[in-house]
């Protein structure tokens, strides 16, 4: 059966940055591993949100559901990060505004919401997690809302490509044009012509539900 919960070693290895001692070992104790497939649903919109996740591996993307039903992505979460609207909703006893999906093969060490508040108050490292985790989150928002306000489709397209391939640390992003046109909110025909207009420049190489960027771009 594999572990539910990490040693004060693993926490270690998994978070440098929480430095205090008595902290490592209450998250080791507080903490238990949840482990998701490739797509499955982790948190969803209107539901109360009882845990906040700490990415031990794999990927998470989180969406938001816009006015008007549809869509939108807004990030991704990768090993040593967490959700900072997860932790909003959990200080305020709120329903969730995200969903979040797991892209990959993924694990996490879920943290009780009766513990944050009270680890701000004692802890300087955990205070410094989170709002280090507010400011890169704000960062990426704001990254969104430019693009979405300011930037043409194809300069979304190629900045959207670009952070999938950081977040995968891989050149080739398997996915599919419908899949990206869900992310940027956009028709999947007009993705399909721009994917083909940048392989005809040589920007990217297509496959069969993947995409390759050219080393040289």
């Amino acid at each position: 059966m594999p572990a539910t919960h990490l040693t004060t070693d693993e926490v270690q290895q998994y978070f440098p940055q929480f430095s205090e001692p008595e902290l490592q070992h209450a998250i080791a104790d507080e903490g238990n591993l949840y482990r998701f497939a490739e797509g499955d649903m982790m948190m969803d919109y209107g539901g109360y949100i009882r845990m906040l996740p700490l990415i031990i591996s794999g990927t998470i993307k989180i969406s938001r559901l816009a006015d008007d039903g549809s869509e939108l992505f807004l990030y991704y979460l990768t090993r040593g990060e967490s959700c900072t609207m997860t932790f909003s909703c959990c200080m305020s006893d709120k329903r969730s505004e995200i969903r979040a999906v797991a892209e990959e093969e993924t694990t996490i060490l879920a943290l009780p919401t009766r513990k944050l508040d009270e680890w701000l108050m004692r802890f300087k490292s955990w205070k410094n997690f989170v709002m280090q985790s507010y400011d890169r989150r704000m960062g990426e928002l704001i990254t969104t809302i430019d693009q979405v306000t300011f930037h043409q489709l194809d300069q979304r397209l190629l900045d959207y490509l670009g952070r999938r391939a950081a977040v995968a640390e891989d050149r080739t992003i398997r996915t599919t044009h419908q899949t990206i046109a869900d992310d940027l909110n956009v028709s999947r025909e007009a993705v399909s012509r721009l994917l083909k207009a940048f392989e005809r420049r040589g920007t990217i190489r297509l496959g069969r539900n993947s995409i390759t960027i050219d080393a040289g771009k």
